[in-house]
């Protein structure tokens, strides 16, 4: 066993001792959980949601949900997919609360025949279509603003997170099959989007 491995295995043990404490009403271990995970649950939430003050409420709305259900925990998932289904769903839930409407790019007919087949031009050799960093992260970020929540949840899961597939099922309580079809449309989405914006670059 390497060290790397021996390390988790502390972590996990040494977590499993802070659990147990908050699951007995033990208020020092709720908070270090608090401590642990605030900034990953609030850039999980600040992803899917994309405003600040949405992402600051639903840190403390999933801080708040732990604190009234960690004695539910029975611990068959990870405390870690646990709390992000929490997250994600409070997030999906301010979005419905909000109405917000997304493109229906992803249900018109053309993009269930063909789309995945589609090559991206080579902007390489074109000097004229290459962006600077800041300004492709404006691009992308809007691309991801405009994609349907289910797609954009498992894009943001999967791809920024970096959740394995059947992570990401269990957080939003969908198959692994269903994980894969959401993510190759949210990416063909994402591509589709930046091909025509080099495109249009390429062409000034």
């Amino acid at each position: 066993m390497n060290d790397a491995s021996i390390l988790n295995k502390a972590e996990t043990r040494e977590e499993s001792g802070i659990i147990a404490k908050a699951k007995q009403g033990d208020r020092k271990a709720l908070a270090e959980l608090v401590n642990r995970y605030s900034e990953r649950i609030y850039n999980l939430a600040l992803r899917i949601l994309r405003n600040k003050e949405d992402a600051e409420d639903v840190l403390q709305e999933t801080f708040m949900t732990v604190q009234e259900k960690i004695r539910t925990f029975n611990e068959r998932s990870g405390f870690f997919t646990w709390i992000y289904r929490i997250t994600t769903n409070a997030s999906l839930m301010k979005l419905r609360r909000k109405k917000i409407t997304y493109t229906e790019y992803l249900d018109h007919p053309d993009f269930e025949h063909g789309g995945e087949d589609r090559i991206l031009q080579d902007w390489s050799r074109n000097p004229a279509a290459v962006l600077d960093d800041q300004e492709l992260k404006e691009v992308l970020d809007q691309a991801i603003n405009d994609l349907a929540e289910i797609y954009r949840t498992v894009f943001v899961l999967r791809d920024i997170e970096d959740l394995p597939i059947r992570d990401t099922a269990k957080i939003l309580g969908i198959s692994e099959e269903n994980v894969k079809i959401r993510l190759r449309r949210a990416r063909i989405f994402l591509r589709d989007r930046l091909s025509e914006y080099f495109s249009e670059r390429a062409a000034v």
